[in-house]
This record gives structure tokens, C-alpha cells and sequence, in this order.
């Protein structure tokens, strides 16, 4: 199968909760761990990640990133390919994913392109708004999104797992050993107690990992 369409038809929107949208995270970790190699998750990533990265964004209502990861990653418009976006328009979605942005401080790179340009639909939440629940519930009840794709970083991920608003994790496993002085963990500091996932599926092309968990209905 190819990479590009080893991901169809996951159907996120319908398994959406009455009050909020259903979250999915997509993460890429060294064989050792690491969510980062200099402060980049760029360099653990391969071409087969990128395609199921994208494939992610193209069955999604909506994308979210933390702050942090777009100054570092340099966000750009979400779906660049017009045949993206005339794929999501075939699914029955947006041709763009709304662009969601949490953020307490308000303090927000404002230069990113994702944030500037015209084409790209966005939701920018500060304060209190930028709680993770309460921003949930508003993108449900005022922009209609019913399927939400975390991209990191460790923070906002974090934070949503420890709400109890993330529903499914898609991780990539390098084969590379990173090991550093720092750790650099998926979700930030320790879970107590730990969230438990179940396996759906795991794909494998070139020695990388492509793993699909669930969040085990015990801990839901």
C-alpha cells in the first residue's frame, strides 16, 4: 500500500464526543525516546512520516500546535497542494483545516506565516479561553470541528492528555539513537498515573515505525 494512502478513510469525525471535537496526536520519537534532535523534531522525521504527516492533515477539521513548536517549526498554510485540498473538499471537509493556536500568555509568534496568511483558516484562543477543555467545547459549538489534530509540542500535549482530551496518539518511531543531556519527553512531565493505550495497528517502511494507539476505555 502506499504511504499516502495508508491512512484512509480513518473516519475521526464520527467518533466524535457530543461536546467536543475527537483529538488525535501525531508525534515522532528516537528509538531512544527523544522528541527532539537539537530542538527540532525535524531531523528524526523521514519521507514516509511526511506523507503520513500529511495524510493526517488532510482528514481533519482542525490542526493545533503549541506555540513553541510553531516558532520553531515556522508554520506555514496547513494544506499547500491544491490536490490536498481538493481531496479534503471530496471527504466532505473544509479545503483548509482551521489553524488553532492556545495560548495563556497571548504571547504567540504573530510572524508566522500560518498566522498571516489570507487563505489559511485560523482560531486563536488567549487567557482563559486558551484553557484546553473550554477551547474544545468552543471549537465544537462555534466552528463546527469535530476532529482535532494535535502536533506537539511536549506542553500542549501535556496538557490535553492530562485534561482527558486526547482520544487516539499516531507515533513514529526513528531508528535513531539520540540520548542527550536533557530529557525530552512526548507529554511533558510525569503522568501520575499513567495513561494506559491500547495498539490499533503498526506499519512499518524502511526500519521506521508508524504506531496508531488508542487510549485504553479504562482510562477514558
Amino acid at each position: 500500500m502506499e504511504a499516502r494512502h495508508a491512512l484512509d478513510d480513518l473516519a475521526l469525525a464520527d467518533l466524535a464526543p457530543p461536546d467536543r471535537p475527537y483529538v488525535v496526536a501525531n508525534m515522532v520519537a528516537s528509538a531512544d525516546g527523544r522528541s527532539t534532535v537539537d530542538g527540532r523534531s525535524a531531523p528524526l522525521s523521514s519521507p514516509a512520516d511526511r506523507v503520513l504527516f500529511h495524510a493526517l492533515r488532510r482528514q481533519v477539521d482542525a490542526v493545533v500546535a503549541g506555540t513553541g513548536t510553531l516558532r520553531t517549526e515556522r508554520y506555514r498554510r496547513l494544506v499547500r497542494k491544491p490536490e490536498d485540498r481538493e481531496d479534503r473538499a471530496a471527504r466532505g471537509l473544509a479545503p483548509d483545516p482551521l489553524a488553532v493556536v492556545l495560548s495563556r500568555s497571548g504571547d504567540f509568534p504573530a510572524d508566522i506565516e500560518m498566522l498571516t496568511d489570507p487563505e489559511q483558516p485560523r482560531a486563536i484562543f488567549t487567557g482563559e479561553e486558551a484553557d484546553p477543555a473550554a477551547a474544545l467545547r468552543r471549537l465544537r459549538s462555534e466552528h463546527g470541528v469535530r476532529s482535532l489534530l494535535c502536533e506537539g509540542g511536549a506542553r500542549l500535549l501535556g496538557g490535553l492528555v492530562r485534561a482527558g482530551l486526547v482520544d487516539e496518539l499516531f507515533l513514529c518511531l526513528s531508528p535513531l539513537l539520540v540520548s542527550g543531556e536533557e530529557e525530552v519527553t512526548l507529554a511533558g512531565p510525569a503522568l501520575r498515573p499513567p495513561v494506559r493505550l491500547e495498539l490499533v495497528h503498526v506499519l512499518e517502511h524502511e526500519h521506521v515505525l508508524f504506531m496508531r494507539y488508542r487510549r485504553s476505555a479504562d482510562d477514558a
